[in-house]
């Protein structure tokens, strides 16, 4: 029972709020739950969707291949989040890839049902609009960093993103950890360069790492970094 849909939490983090009693249990009978391993892709740039995907445990990365083959991450997705929408609705290609960067619990929703509910029910429109526009907004931040923030600050900035939205664990590092290459694929920059980044800011005791571990050791001074003080 607790699969659900209108018996789980999650669908409070995102538009699924907006529908009925009797429109949960639809998506419930529709809806198919799956469990992705880490480092599996829920879809790929330039495929078409079928229905979009609710994630109830675990994160994700969403990126995109420029021309010359190199990664950027634009995002990281949370737990209650729902990918695909915007292919889904627009009935288009999807335009960034997704990849499990943890062991990962999703909910498919068939895309019949997303398109029915926006035609009835006009909570339920407003609610993915309102989503949308949010991912518009996070999109324009990232463009603005891009320009006009150094490396050095937008991997301050990452690293104090990291412990706001996953925390830490009992050590004081972050609960996510991520490869070097993706923190590289966040900022835009050659792996190599972000390994000397992060022994920079280690020297400089900004931050402590244990292998793939980072804690963050001195939050203010490393916000004041990100902020370009």
């Amino acid at each position: 029972m607790e699969s659900r849909c209108e018996n789980c939490i999650i669908r409070q983090f995102n538009s699924l709020r907006a529908l009925s009693k009797d429109e949960l249990k639809k998506v419930a009978d529709s809806k198919t739950s799956k469990k992705i391993k880490k480092g599996e892709a829920l879809f790929i740039e330039g495929q078409k969707l079928d229905g979009v995907f609710c994630v109830r445990e675990g994160v994700s990365k969403l990126s995109k291949l420029s021309s010359n083959g190199k990664e950027q991450i634009v995002k990281l997705t949370n737990r209650g989040e729902i990918m695909g929408q915007r292919s889904v609705i627009a009935e288009d290609f999807t335009n960034l890839s997704a990849t499990a960067i943890s062991d990962m619990e999703v909910c498919f929703i068939p895309k019949e049902v997303i398109s029915n509910t926006l035609n009835t029910n006009p909570y339920f429109s407003l609610e993915v609009l309102r989503h949308m526009a949010h991912d518009l907004k996070e999109a324009d931040d990232v463009i603005v960093n891009m320009s006009q923030k150094t490396v050095k600050q937008r991997l301050a900035e990452a690293f104090a993103y990291l412990k706001k939205n996953y925390g830490e664990d009992e050590n004081g590092f972050l609960l996510l950890t991520l490869s070097r290459d993706d923190y590289a694929n966040i900022v835009g920059a050659a792996t190599e360069s972000l390994i000397r980044m992060i022994s920079e800011f280690k020297k400089k005791g900004l931050i402590k790492t244990d292998g793939k571990k980072i804690g963050i050791v001195e939050e203010e001074l490393l916000q004041e970094l990100a902020e370009g003080f």
